[in-house]
């Protein structure tokens, strides 16, 4: 795996990632599970593909507001809409191993059941648009980034009332994360 060059950029506390993910139900008669946000620290889980989620800890990280939600398309988007992930990590074995600790209790998370287009905004680049067919009018309606924002806005809005009283754990025995020249 080629070699990434660390920034002495600033490292953020308390950013999370939102994925997107196979569907799911965590109980009989429960919602549909299809999007998840944990805090950015749960990719140093050692039960996490390791040294890939401290590399994408690292990036997710860099630069951020206190408390953003980072899809990761938004990732794939500034990692030259994908061509950098090499350079960074194996992002789909990551976030396998992320949902397999949070289905297992290891780490806290917002599951969420998102609504078909709500889901693909946060699939999409945050520049994107989704278009959609209405059987209804015989046509298509387009969302973008307008929309998207609004989608996060809601996330962060369930997020928000959820870490109130207490941040998401992010696990127990969590590596370290990468170290950056001074």
């Amino acid at each position: 795996m080629p070699e990434i060059e660390l920034s002495p950029a600033v490292r953020t506390a308390n950013v999370y990632l939102l994925f997107a993910h196979e569907p799911y139900y965590p109980r009989p008669g429960a919602r549909e599970i299809n999007t998840t946000v944990v805090a950015a620290n749960s990719l140093l889980h050692p039960q996490v593909y390791q040294p890939d989620g401290a590399r994408i800890h690292d990036r997710l990280t860099q630069g951020r507001k206190q408390g953003e939600i980072v899809p990761l398309a938004t990732l794939t988007h500034e990692l030259n809409g994908g061509a950098d992930w090499p350079a960074v990590g194996d992002w789909e074995a990551v976030t396998a191993d992320l949902l397999q600790v949070v289905r297992s209790g290891d780490c806290d998370a917002l599951s969420l059941g998102l609504p078909e287009i709500a889901r693909a905004l946060v699939c999409a680049g945050p520049n994107s648009h989704v278009r959609a067919y209405g059987a209804a009018n015989g046509g298509f309606t387009s969302y973008g980034p307008t929309e998207r924002t609004a989608v996060l806005d809601e996330i962060n809005t369930c997020l928000t009332n959820l870490v109130a009283e207490r941040d998401l754990w992010p696990g127990g025995g969590l590596v370290a994360p990468l170290t950056r020249p001074a």
